[in-house]
């Protein structure tokens, strides 16, 4: 009796001891331990600047868009791999205020007319901090390429939706709306503004 109680002491003091160096060792790999000994962290970062750029796209308006996508591979023999994702993303619309040239404006008296560019569809993105995978299917090791494709898609779908609900129209409805009045006090003088592609004003008589 007292050899089996000492067998199973010296089991549990050695259960105590292996689990002591497991704990040692996650303490160690995670680097808690050495960071208790730790006076303070430096970082260095070396960044060079490779390029400024002149903005002069004025933003006049933004499309926001919530999407359900849903992205299947399609497969002959094996089930087709599937994810579902929720997403959130954005479409902006401007105009580049650097193609306007001196030829582009045309006053006489108290009036003031001015040729804007083209709206664009500036930028159009999915925003990640707000969108999430729902769920994936039959993906096993091609999840990653699977939910990147599927963010690929849905990001060429904003485009399309934004350019079907009427941003670039929307864009110059608001560039009456906002740089009108403004170039009104700026200038002290009736202002038209007008679009014509591929074409100048010619000077009013």
């Amino acid at each position: 009796m007292t050899r089996l109680l000492n067998a199973l002491l010296r089991l549990f003091l050695l259960f105590i001891f292996v689990m002591g160096l497991i704990a040692l060792w996650e303490q160690l790999r995670s680097g808690s331990f050495f960071r208790r000994f730790t006076r303070s962290e430096e970082t260095v970062h070396s960044i060079v600047l490779q390029e400024v750029t002149a903005l002069g796209k004025l933003e006049l308006v933004r499309y926001r868009f919530k999407d359900v996508v849903e992205h299947e591979q399609m497969r002959q023999w094996l089930p087709n791999p599937r994810a579902v994702l929720i997403v959130e993303g954005e479409a902006v619309g401007c105009l580049d205020l650097t193609q306007i040239k001196a030829e582009d404006v045309a006053t006489q008296g108290d009036t003031l007319v001015v040729h804007l560019p083209d709206p664009e569809l500036c930028t159009y993105r999915i925003n990640h901090d707000r969108s999430k995978v729902y769920n994936t299917e039959y993906a096993l090791f091609e999840e990653a390429g699977l939910v990147t494709e599927a963010y690929r898609q849905a990001e060429v779908q904003i485009r399309q939706s934004a350019l079907q609900s009427g941003i670039l129209e929307q864009t110059r409805e608001n560039a009456d709306k906002i740089l009108k009045p403004f170039l009104e006090k700026v200038s002290g003088k009736k202002v038209f503004l007008v679009t014509r592609p591929k074409a100048r004003l010619a000077p009013l008589r």
